[in-house]
């Protein structure tokens, strides 16, 4: 357990700060963004998208193979560091901030302790009005609420909150119709909602303006991604190397909620804005097109921890 810990934390880590290296410096030098917006760059461009590669496992069957579940272990440490440098590098102390950290760590802690009493709770089970997922909602909006005082981001207590809420949701117990729900009213509602926000920033024309720009950046990102996560891969994930690249070299939730961060504190501008979100839906959809057409892994028994075969 802690062997597979330390490569998916090795694999995860370096997934991150190659990216953010590369980036920030290559804006920074070559492009002469300033070092803020360097490092808005940095933070866009070393993601992974969770939300692509839990789509992409569920729906391949390999969320519950040994390969599926370092990939997903690998994506949370990357984007934990994203979250951790976004909070950590822009937060503006105040008083008001301490109170954010307290009210984060305090609801968190909460959660963890008596959220199952909720979830499990047979009195609130499949009622119409849902009192789990507006239990969860209402923990989110807290969370958004304090952070806008503190003049801080949201992300990282929710990101917390989301990795502490995992061992809730096991396919064994009967929170996975909460999970179930959940993943709905993400993917259905929030997330679409989300991007549609986003994406009214950008310009295309724009994009083409700086095709130039826009083509080194998704370079580099691909192959700081490349050299950060392929040669751990192929050491640790010999059956999958390849396959584990691509789809961590995808971007997509953390890397928009970077630049519009950026974008809304006015730290960069609607060209930068533009380029860096442009860069982030092509790495959604390129790297996940390549890996699902040429690199698929096999499935075969000894991808599975329970003994499954096709």
């Amino acid at each position: 357990m802690k062997e597979n810990f330390f490569e998916s934390f090795s694999i995860g880590t370096l997934s991150f700060l190659l990216p953010f290296i590369g980036a920030m410096l290559f804006t920074y030098l070559f492009s002469q963004w300033s070092l803020q917006a360097s490092m808005i760059a940095g933070c866009a461009l070393s993601t992974t998208s969770l939300a692509v590669v839990y789509s992409v496992l569920v729906e391949t069957g390999l969320s519950n193979t040994n390969i599926g579940k370092r990939i997903m272990s690998a994506t949370f440490i990357t984007d934990m560091w994203t979250a951790l440098t976004l909070s950590i590098i822009f937060i503006k102390p105040t008083l008001y901030t301490l109170l954010f950290v307290f009210i984060s760590v305090f609801l968190i802690i909460i959660f963890y302790k008596f959220s199952i009493y909720i979830l499990r709770n047979p009195r609130w089970a499949n009622k119409i009005n849902e009192p789990e997922i507006k239990f969860i909602f209402f923990i989110l909006f807290a969370f958004i609420y304090f952070a806008k005082l503190g003049e801080g981001h949201a992300v990282l207590p929710a990101f917390i909150l989301g990795l502490i809420m995992s061992k809730h949701f096991y396919e064994q117990r009967k929170t996975v119709v909460v999970r179930n729900k959940l993943r709905t009213v993400a993917y259905a509602i929030v997330t679409p909602l989300f991007f549609i926000v986003g994406g009214m920033h950008i310009s295309y024309k724009l994009i083409i303006a700086s095709i130039g720009l826009f083509l080194v950046l998704f370079a580099v990102k691909m192959i700081m991604k490349f050299i950060g996560v392929y040669f751990l891969a192929k050491k640790y994930i010999q059956n999958g190397s390849m396959y584990t690249t691509l789809l961590m070299s995808t971007g997509l939730t953390f890397g928009t909620i970077s630049s519009l961060y950026g974008l809304q504190t006015g730290i960069i501008n609607e060209v930068q804005y533009s380029v860096l979100v442009g860069i982030v839906v092509a790495s959604a959809v390129i790297p996940t097109f390549i890996a699902q057409k040429w690199f698929m892994p096999q499935h075969t028994e000894d991808l599975y921890e329970n003994g499954n075969k096709d």
